[in-house]
């Protein structure tokens, strides 16, 4: 099943480095980052890991849980964690399960030969499990700071409704 914006994510499960188990509820009551990229150890994926790395607390500020998705594998993404020191956890994707319920599967051109890759995408969730926003086919600069946004802005939206509910 396919997310869809404002809709509760359909059942999934997967492992997480550091052995976290993250799950459609494993989390709820968080605000969930989730950015899937192509591959560790890539320039432009090591780029985009460090500049959430260096704003990882300000996510944890704005009440976000930031996590790293990609089809390598649980050595790997050991190795790219410690590497690039990363304060959050990659989630390895190997079956691409995550990957294709997230429509980040795509045909792209790499040499003049067809290959399957993922498209670099970021996925804003709810504190409810609800999907909040994407950015789709996204470009590295400048992406990071535009997810702070929309988390504060989501985190600003919480709290005014707890406020109405009082």
């Amino acid at each position: 099943m396919a997310v869809v914006i404002n809709k509760l994510l359909p059942e999934f499960e997967a492992v997480a480095t550091s052995g976290v188990k993250v799950s459609n509820d494993s989390h709820l009551g968080q605000t969930i980052v989730l950015f899937f990229y192509p591959k560790d150890n890539t320039p432009g994926c090591t780029t985009e890991a460090m500049q959430f790395r260096d704003k990882n607390k300000d996510f944890v500020k704005a009440g976000a849980v930031v996590f790293g998705v990609s089809r390598d594998n649980m050595k790997s993404h050991d190795s790219f964690k410690a590497t690039l020191e990363l304060p959050f956890e990659l989630i390895a994707d190997t079956e691409e399960k995550m990957c294709h319920m997230f429509g980040v599967v795509k045909n792209k051109i790499m040499y003049g030969k067809k290959v399957k890759g993922i498209e670099r995408s970021t996925f804003l969730i709810g504190s409810d499990g609800t999907l909040v926003a994407e950015w789709r086919g996204l470009k590295v600069p400048g992406h990071v700071d535009d997810v702070l946004k929309a988390v504060k802005a989501l985190k600003k939206k919480d709290k005014e409704k707890e406020k109405l509910a009082a």
